[in-house]
């Protein structure tokens, strides 16, 4: 099973086969299609950025089986308890397909990263210490930390805070209050109907 922490930044069509549950020639027959977008190497093989095959996913209502089938590990970091709290207890619906575990600054974030090993950090920006950017800038910047994908999140999502996170190597950031629908779907996770 492919594991996307053991996956560089470009997948062949058997990862992205293996992580949408189809064959490969389904794959290359989307890639040939236009359907789903594809680089092609100097040797004319194809390769596939991440964020385009979770695009796609999405777009299809594909299921992705992002971490080898295994259930997501998700850290949320924010010093907000009864945020940090609503985002467990939205979470606790999902227990099959994740694992979560909360910390409230950033520093604890640190130590939990080496012992929980997350695939997912949901990170508020705004924490006393070591701020959110902080944080960001560290997993990114360590070789064993660098493949965790970060959510941010924050009350004050001004132009300057979001791009400075996206530089940082967050994939998005969310503002307070959180739209739990779009939180879930960039999470991989199935919206539940009421």
């Amino acid at each position: 099973m492919a594991n996307l922490s053991d996956i560089n930044d470009y997948l062949t069509p058997g990862q992205v086969a293996e992580l949408l549950m189809v064959s490969a020639a389904t794959v290359r027959n989307w890639a040939e299609k236009g359907e789903l977008k594809a680089l092609v190497t100097p040797g004319g093989h194809r390769r596939f950025l991440w964020k385009d095959i979770r695009a796609f996913a999405l777009s299809r209502g594909l299921t992705l089986i992002e971490n080898g089938g295994k259930r997501l590990r998700i850290l949320i970091v924010d010093d907000n308890k009864p945020f940090a709290d609503m985002l467990n207890t939205l979470l606790d619906e999902y227990t099959n397909e994740c694992e979560v575990k909360t910390v409230y600054n950033g520093f604890d974030a640190g130590i939990y990263v080496s012992m929980f090993k997350p695939d997912i950090l949901l990170l508020d920006l705004m924490m006393p210490g070591l701020d959110g950017f902080d944080v960001c800038r560290r997993l990114k910047a360590s070789e064993d930390s660098k493949g965790i994908r970060v959510i941010a999140l924050t009350g004050f999502a001004s132009e300057d805070n979001v791009k400075q996170v996206i530089e940082a190597g967050a994939e998005a950031c969310l503002e307070k209050p959180v739209n739990t629908d779009q939180l879930l779907k960039l999470l991989g996770m199935k919206v539940l109907a009421l």
